[in-house]
Formats: structure tokens, sequence, C-alpha cells
């Protein structure tokens, strides 16, 4: 509305925003391991955004004969029922995209919360919480996402998001945990807590915004967590049958014959790309992980 002013607290918040935004952004940029997963990550994106113009083929439909090699027609060549592997490639990196996204989302939202709350209120409440955390964590975790699978219904796309959240979340729990239990007695949580501000109004506006870089970072490993937990889960045949993945075309790879699928001899074109695109994307979202971690604490950074 016309006349309404914006506060001058929000705008010197914003400002400080902003500068701290840059700095990171600058620091970011100077880290060449930081750039190149994120060259790779942003090339996986738009793999999977501008899938249906990239890809030669539809997916999901049988185009040619079985089983052809590499060729000039299909640049990957075909599976065992004649559907082009290049054209489920590119829509594979859809699948694990949203996975990663909607799983590190989940976690997120989840460990934090449970985090903040934990190490706010301390006492009976954390004991619980945490005692929680330990015996989830002291679980291996790809025979528990099996089980979680097989107990929610394979072949359903939110059982993988749900199982992999289940798994995850307590390693975050942890790490915001520790850093509210410091928070907490600083002298901006006790000044509002003097002036009467509730604890829900604590926890989001002072120290949810302090542990932001932290999860900002953990949120990057997760997804990359996420998409491997996907490729496991699919390979093992606990996938969404419906929808193209990595992990679901190395599973029917696999039940075909593996390596030998083509009557005994190699079938590389049907396993190694999907294995490297898994490899990659992965590997680029570590390499931006860590170089958003070294932002975040200072005394990782390369002297």
């Amino acid at each position: 509305m016309k006349g309404m002013r914006v506060p001058q607290a929000w705008r010197d918040r914003a400002k400080i925003w902003r500068e701290k935004m840059s700095a990171s952004v600058k620091l970011f940029m100077k880290n060449k391991a930081g750039v190149l997963g994120l060259c790779i990550t942003m090339t996986f994106v738009i793999m999977a955004i501008f899938a249906p113009y990239i890809a030669p083929y539809d997916p999901y439909k049988i185009v040619d004969h079985y089983l052809l090699p590499p060729s000039s027609k299909h640049l990957l060549g075909t599976n065992d029922i004649g559907q082009d592997i290049l054209s489920e490639l590119i829509y594979g990196a859809r699948v694990s995209l949203l996975i990663g996204v909607l799983a590190s989302i989940s976690v997120v939202s989840v460990g934090t919360i449970i985090g903040i709350v934990s190490g706010y209120y301390g006492g009976m409440i954390d004991e619980i919480l945490m005692r929680i955390c330990d015996i989830i964590l002291v679980l291996p975790g790809l025979p528990l996402m099996i089980l979680l699978a097989s107990l929610l219904g394979t072949g359903k796309f939110y059982v993988l998001i749900i199982a992999i959240t289940l798994n995850a979340w307590p390693g975050l729990a942890r790490l915001v945990r520790s850093a509210v239990l410091s928070l907490r007695e600083r002298a901006f949580v006790e000044a509002a807590r003097a002036i009467g501000a509730s604890d829900a109004h604590i926890m989001i506006t002072h120290i949810l915004p302090n542990v932001m870089p932290f999860i900002v970072s953990a949120a990057v490993y997760r997804a990359a967590a996420a998409m491997m937990a996907e490729a496991s889960l699919s390979f093992l045949g606990l996938g969404d049958p419906s929808h193209k993945s990595w992990g679901m075309m190395l599973h029917y790879a696999h039940t075909a014959g593996g390596w030998w699928a083509n009557y005994g001899k190699p079938c590389w074109w049907w396993i190694i790309p999907p294995g490297l695109c898994i490899a990659l994307f992965v590997s680029g979202l570590m390499l931006m992980g860590q170089a958003i971690e070294e932002i975040v604490n200072p005394r990782l950074r390369r002297r």
C-alpha cells in the first residue's frame, strides 16, 4: 500500500544478508572443485528440465530392434525390448533430480525441526529424541531402507522418499542440535526471552537463521545420498517401474543378463552409461557440498 514504509530493522537485515550472500558467492567461485561440481550438476539439471526436447525418442516406446549396439541412429544403442537407451538416460535425470530434491527437502525439514526443538528445550525432550536418533544411526542404512521400502510397498515413487527420509534425518538432527546448544545461551536469545518472545518466535526468528548455513551444506550432501539410495533400491527391484530412472535401467540390464545380455557378447552400452551418470551427478553434488562447507566453516579452507 502507498505510504507504507519498510521498518529500518528489516532493511538492515536485508542489507546484511545481501552482503553475506555476495561474499559467499565470491568464495564459492574461487573454489575450482566447487565450480566444477556446479557445472556438472547444472548439466544434469538442464538435461532433466529439457528432456522432452533433447531426447531423440520417446523412452517408453519401442523404436527399433532389441540390443542394437551404438550407431548414428541410436547413439547408445537399444535395450532388450528395443527402447532407445540415450532417451532413457536423459529422462532418467528427471527421476534422479526429483527424488534428490524431494528427499533432501524432506530430510532437511524433519532433521531441522527435531534438531532445533531438541537443542532448544533440552531435558527429557532432548533425551528422548536423541535416543531415537542413536537407534536409527546404529542400524545399517541400506538394509534399513530395504526393510522400510518392503513394509511400505514396493513400486511406489513416494515410498522411496519416505524410506530415504526415515533413514537420513537423524544425522542432520544431531548436527543442528549441536549448533543450537551453543546458540540458545547467546545474548540475543536471552534478550528475546527477556522481552517476552515465545519459544516458537525465538526458534524461527533467532535460532533458525543462524543454523541455516549448516543446513544448506547438509542439504546438498543429503541430495547426493538420496540419489545413491534411489539407485541402490531401484537396482534391487524396489523402485518405481513406471518411471525411467538410472537405477531401474541397471536393474533391467542385470535381470536381462547383465554385461553378457547380448547373447553372450558384451552389452556395455546398457550398463556403463547409467552407472557413469549416477557417479558424475553424485560427484558434482559432493564437490558443491564440500565447497559450501568450506564457506560455512572457514577452518576447512585450504591455506
